[in-house]
């Protein structure tokens, strides 16, 4: 029943979030007249909770609805729109799922969208900052971002490769400066503090200068293990499978990484080739997790498996700790640095 319930949000979706988005323009009409930019916005919005709340319903896990609740609070007030607005959608989403759903299938979906109302009351967790004073490398961190925001990769890069022959750990770069610093610049386009094309731009050049990297972590000793990294398909985030791949690289590992949105044929393909003892995937947006559970269950059919542990990780994982049970993994990490331990503790 719950499986039919999210296959039906999201069969629907386009229909349901322009049904949303009518139902919001009559009792919020000063943010939604037909002639405003934001109003796009606001559909897209609507398709943004649908989708999360397809996932919330299909894993019975209401925190990956909620957590995105968190953030679009957020991003309603980085774009100043009413403190209502979120809860208006809300609201109105209620109405036309109580209005297009089948009475029988409807009630894991509206009361996962009242405990996202219930949500609404609290204040939300929302960071100041990801730079925090235990930091070892927050002053690198701040010239870093800063060095980024300019658009001069030049000094950001340079500034990295003067703290590695100084004697900064690979390892606490990528974890100090480098996680911590996209993080810290999500957080600034998601309060509207930066606009999507310095988004991509930080990201971009933090992997062209993680590349600058490589002659330092291929130089690691081999210890015959072979680990597979990949985003599934349609997964467009792949810095964290890229940085989980370069700490089993420094361990000793031989890594194949195969970045943003694999199809699946592609990553069984290199998990036979490669005789992986390990997958790694990571998923970054919730409503990719029905892919890698899509994933992991292909890999368990085709037996390739008997060799191979399944690790995941990324952000709904993080939010839901017990979620990677459900998709059907070996293990799950927080970040790369505990997914070296995961793969130590699945080898005993």
């Amino acid at each position: 029943m719950v499986t039919q319930i999210s296959s039906t949000i999201r069969e629907q979706g386009d229909a349901l979030a322009e049904a949303i988005l009518q139902h919001q323009e009559r009792p919020q009409p000063e943010i939604l007249p037909d002639n405003f930019p934001a109003r796009p916005m606001i559909r897209n919005g609507a398709q943004f909770l649908l989708d999360y709340l397809a996932e919330a319903v299909a894993y019975e896990t209401p925190e990956l609805f909620i957590s995105c609740l968190d953030w679009a609070r957020t991003y309603f007030g980085g774009l100043h729109f009413p403190e209502t607005a979120l809860q208006t959608m809300l609201l109105c989403t209620q109405q036309v799922l109580a209005e297009k759903l089948p009475e029988e299938i409807r009630l894991s979906a509206l009361n996962i969208l009242d405990a996202g109302l219930r949500s609404l009351e609290q204040v939300p967790a929302v960071p100041d900052s990801f730079i925090t004073a235990n930091n070892p490398l927050a002053d690198l961190t701040h010239r870093y971002i800063e060095a980024l925001l300019r658009g001069d990769r030049q000094s950001a890069s340079s500034m990295v490769l003067e703290a590695v022959s100084q004697g900064a750990a690979i390892k606490d770069i990528y974890m100090n400066v480098f996680q911590c610093s996209q993080r810290e610049i999500g957080l600034l386009w998601q309060t509207n503090q930066i606009n999507v094309a310095q988004e991509h731009y930080c990201t971009a050049a933090t992997q062209m200068i993680i590349s600058q990297l490589y002659p330092y972590i291929f130089a690691s000793k081999r210890n015959g293990r072979r680990m597979v990294a990949t985003c599934v398909g349609g997964e467009l985030h792949e810095i964290g499978a890229r940085m989980v791949a370069d700490f089993f690289e420094m361990d000793g590992w031989d890594t194949y990484f195969l970045g943003a949105n694999t199809p699946k044929e592609g990553i069984l393909r290199a998990i036979s080739e490669r005789k992986a003892d390990l997958l790694a995937i990571s998923v970054t947006m919730t409503f990719h997790i029905d892919k890698v559970a899509d994933l992991i269950a292909e890999v368990r059919r085709s037996g390739l498996d008997e060799g191979t542990n399944i690790l995941v990780g990324g952000y709904p994982f993080n939010i839901a700790p017990n979620l990677w049970k459900s998709v059907g993994a070996d293990t799950y990490a927080r970040d790369a640095q505990q997914a070296l331990i995961a793969a130590e503790g699945l080898a005993k």
